[in-house]
């Protein structure tokens, strides 16, 4: 009997060390991007696509830009053409810079620059997919558009004409957060 009751003890023992397998779905949010999406100035509720957009980190180099076609050439691999692109913010930071290139592979491309003054906010998720990092874009200045300074550094003239922020809680990516009119 004293075996039986031993051996049912190691048993429940054994069973209570086993947990359950923690994996992130994949279907669950994560540290979002920021989802820009481009119109047409003259028609401002007009989607408009960027053509050859590359858009690079200031201060890195060109083959260290945004990778938007994993299955491109090692150029067109850094090209984004459309309406809407994404792009991550430094979760160690509170400003990221970002080149952003106009016709990147034309003889005469037009560079913007955009930087992104924000606070970070880490949020529980789960056990199994730990910690996301939330925005909150805000301003450095008394700007109209908080949390963004436009500047062009190759005097080239800028290509993005009007830029606001539409939501400046960045949670999710399924959602425009800035609108660029060019």
């Amino acid at each position: 009997m004293k075996k039986i009751i031993s051996l049912l003890l190691l048993f429940t023992f054994g069973l209570s060390s086993c947990e359950k397998d923690d994996i992130c779905d994949a279907n669950t949010p994560t540290t979002p991007r920021l989802v820009i999406t481009f119109y047409d100035n003259a028609a401002p509720t007009t989607l408009k696509n960027v053509t050859n957009l590359k858009v690079v980190g200031v201060g890195k180099e060109d083959t260290d830009a945004i990778i938007f076609n994993e299955n491109g050439t090692s150029v067109t691999k850094y090209l984004a053409t459309g309406s809407t692109v994404s792009i991550p913010l430094k979760t160690d930071a509170e400003t990221t810079s970002y080149k952003f290139i106009f016709n990147a592979t034309s003889t005469t491309p037009n560079t913007d620059v955009l930087t992104f003054n924000y606070k970070t906010q880490s949020v529980y998720v789960s056990r199994a997919c730990g910690y996301k990092t939330t925005f909150t874009l805000n301003p450095r200045d008394t700007s109209a558009n908080s949390g963004l300074i436009k500047t062009d550094p190759a005097g080239d003239d800028f290509w993005m004409l009007n830029i606001n922020v539409v939501k400046s809680n960045i949670e999710l990516e399924n959602e425009t957060h800035v609108k660029v009119y060019f």
